[in-house]
């Protein structure tokens, strides 16, 4: 099939339009837009490379775009219509490829569904299977908008918890600096000036010198294993699934972070789960995408086992009922709802306490981790000084007397 880019008039309104439209030659895609109501004013064939030349797109571009064109199908406006508004208000080139190729799709008779399920690098499960839902149901407008809630609330509550990491990163590179420029600058003048004079340097000031003369003499040594450990590790979690694994369950269970990341999954599971049951996605298919969307793989093989008891006509709230790395309240409110037939509202609900608890612990450990940091700084700081500065108080005093 060849891309054509075309500009046409809409016969109805008369509007001048233009896009990209898949045919197997000119005649053939002229003839499509004239079954598609437009008056072709132009045709002109696209390279093939459109795919290859694609910018990467971002989670605020996906964002951005699926509440768009929640909005124009809201409004009433048709599918191929509301599509080719987005492209034309799209920024990201990356967006407006994938949206120009959907509406391809669209346009030669393709679901809507099979057009977002052509670039799965772009569109997760979670997206996938509310669209095709929304489409069954009717409801794409309403399916769009609670992706784009949920992705803006994921965004948000990861930035957050980014934010509440960088603060000890920036910390620990400022006493790394300062170590540094010590063990670089000072000891190695405290030892000179210990050698001049003739006397024994004292036991904890031996140590820094010795540990200064390593870094001088190895520092290439020390570069190269750590470019290496770096990479390797970078290596390990992006491109193998046991480095992976290792990575998530490091992330549940590290002092301080862990119970942060457990709660941020659990949510992230009620809150897929509450929106494919809202949808009316089937039970199985929505725990099921629920589970995935999760995005840890040691609590997803935890949370896959209640599936089979689910499968066997198991209750939700039964089937998660002491699984590890799932927090109480899911399983309660997930009763509660079975008992009274909004089970998606009451997940939701259990989402939004976790939610909240996960906003008042970040901030909670923000405030607490500052002055942990400043002693420990202060105190690393003051072993140094301790094994320099106090030295020469003392050796200069020893002289002066």
């Amino acid at each position: 099939m060849r891309r054509f880019k075309y500009h046409a008039k809409d016969k109805s309104t008369g509007k001048i339009t233009k896009g990209i439209i898949q045919a197997e030659d000119e005649q053939t895609a002229g003839h499509l837009l004239i079954e598609q109501g437009y008056v072709p004013q132009s045709l002109t064939e696209e390279g093939t490379g459109i795919l290859d030349s694609q910018g990467r797109v971002t989670n605020k571009d996906r964002i951005t775009f699926t509440r768009q064109l929640a909005t124009l199908i809201g409004a009433g406006l048709p599918l191929a219509t509301s599509l080719r508004t987005v492209i034309e208000q799209t920024q990201s080139p990356g967006m407006k490829t994938i949206a120009e190729e959907i509406l391809i799709n669209v346009e030669s008779g393709k679901t809507l569904y099979e057009s977002f399920a052509a670039h799965p690098d772009v569109f997760n499960g979670v997206y996938l299977a509310l669209i095709k839902a929304g489409e069954a149901s009717g409801t794409l407008d309403l399916a769009l908008k609670r992706l784009a809630d949920q992705e803006e609330k994921d965004a948000a509550m990861m930035s957050k918890i980014r934010g509440a990491m960088v603060y000890p990163g920036i910390i620990l590179v400022v006493v790394i600096a300062v170590l540094a420029f010590m063990m670089t600058s000072v000891v190695p003048q405290v030892k000179g000036l210990y050698n001049d004079m003739g006397e024994t340097i004292p036991g904890l000031t031996q140590v820094l010198v010795n540990i200064s003369d390593f870094f001088a003499n190895f520092w290439w040594l020390i570069l190269i294993i750590t470019v290496a450990t770096v990479g390797g590790l970078i290596f390990a979690v992006k491109r193998t699934p046991a480095g992976r694994k290792v990575m998530d369950e490091i992330k549940i269970h590290v002092p301080i972070f862990g119970k942060l990341f457990r709660k941020l999954y659990v949510s992230r599971f009620a809150r897929t789960a509450e929106m494919m049951l809202a949808t009316g996605v089937p039970m199985l298919d929505s725990v099921t995408i629920a589970i995935d969307a999760t995005n840890n793989v040691v609590v997803e093989d935890e949370y896959r086992k209640a599936l089979e008891p689910i499968k066997g006509g198991k209750s939700l709230s039964s089937a998660l009922k002491d699984r590890d790395y799932m927090l109480p309240l899911v399983p309660q409110m997930a009763s509660i709802g079975e008992e009274s037939g909004k089970i998606d509202e009451m997940l939701g609900k259990a989402a939004q306490v976790y939610e909240n608890e996960l906003d008042e612990q970040i901030n909670a450990i923000s405030t607490m981790v500052e002055p942990i940091l400043m002693v420990i700084m202060a105190g690393l700081i003051g072993i140094v000084i301790g094994g320099t500065l106090l030295p020469i108080y003392s050796l200069v005093s020893n002289v002066g007397g």
